[in-house]
């Protein structure tokens, strides 16, 4: 089954001149990434505006989504299914369905670890034969304040280049395949690319990236939901194109996990290496990210981006984000 997807020194460009004539009441706002991080920065959008679209990366290969996706060669729908669950209205109805959606089977069975929303989405491709459709149908369920999209019309595998993955050789690079793997790696990575290294994306993805006022990239898992995103040739292409403004969000935990060891300014070098072409108006973060902040504006420069740092973690709780401080920082920007 196979279903259709459907502020510093400013760069050269002044982005003003050129965007899209944007909605200061409700903007068109397009949000990259996959996880929790996406997740996190659509419950704070859908506080400014109804009109959010959600492009979500499709590489996952671990838990129920790899599950599916092996047995129905389908996109792994967990990323999809999250982030249309943090554009719930937010009314009973729409907690209601979120929390369906969001329920996990335990026990031993045959359905255990599944999610009811990953099995829903995938019997509607099933019945529809289109993944767009699907998620719009399920998007109406919820009385979703935005739409969620795929970032490519087939599912992807990560591979990526890590050094220390084999702990007997901390110098050597390994190659790791699969977003599972490279995630849980205690290595620190140097690069990834997508296999196949050329998917479409879906028509309905480019078009919301080109009439979008801001596009916002990041946060989430930094190699395996941000950066995928900017290597798929025909969404990088819109990105680059786009008369959006754009801003990139750093992670609140920048030398944790599949970056352990990085700097908030290497998050944006990175960024840089995968796609030097492209170019961002803001870059966000948090002051618990910023050890330096004239060494990340001088990264942010590289972009062509201005640096703003402002609070947007959670009191207490220094890698969440608090969806109101967010929605601030957001609103200061597209406002």
């Amino acid at each position: 089954m196979s279903p259709r997807p459907g502020r510093g020194p400013r760069s050269s460009r002044d982005p003003r001149s050129s965007r899209n004539p944007p909605s200061s009441r409700n903007p068109k706002v397009v949000a990259l990434g996959g996880g929790h991080g996406l997740a996190a920065s659509l419950s704070a959008l859908k506080l400014l505006t109804d009109r959010v679209t959600a492009v979500v990366t499709v590489a996952d290969d671990g838990g129920s989504s790899g599950r599916l996706r092996e047995e129905f060669a389908v996109l792994p729908p967990g990323d999809l299914r999250m982030a249309l669950a943090a554009l719930c209205d937010d009314t009973e109805w729409g907690h209601t369905w979120r929390d369906v959606l969001q329920h996990r089977f335990q026990g031993d069975g045959p359905l255990a670890g599944h999610a009811l929303g990953n099995l829903l989405i995938v019997s509607l491709w099933d019945l529809l034969g289109d993944t767009v459709d699907g998620l719009d149908l399920v998007g109406r369920l919820l009385n979703s304040r935005g739409r969620v999209l795929p970032m490519a019309s087939v599912p992807l595998e990560i591979e990526a280049q890590i050094a220390g993955h084999d702990g007997a050789s901390p110098e050597a690079l390994v190659t790791v395949r699969g977003q599972h793997r490279v995630a849980s790696s205690t290595g620190r990575v140097q690069s990834v690319r997508l296999l196949p290294p050329d998917p479409a994306s879906p028509p309905e993805t480019l078009e919301a990236v080109a009439e979008a006022d801001w596009v916002i990239v990041g946060p989430g898992s930094w190699f395996t939901s941000v950066m995928p995103n900017l290597l798929v040739p025909d969404l990088r292409d819109a990105l680059v194109t786009t008369r959006a403004g754009k801003l990139l969000n750093l992670n609140l935990e920048v030398h944790a996990g599949e970056t352990k060891g990085y700097r908030a300014q290497d998050h944006i070098e990175s960024l840089v290496k995968h796609a030097p072409e492209l170019q961002f108006d803001v870059v966000l973060a948090d002051p618990s990210c910023v050890e330096d902040e004239a060494e990340v504006q001088r990264a942010a420069d590289l972009v062509g981006a201005r640096l703003v740092v402002t609070s947007v973690a959670t009191t207490g709780q220094p890698g969440r984000h608090d969806a109101l401080r967010l929605a601030a920082a957001y609103r200061d920007v597209i406002g």
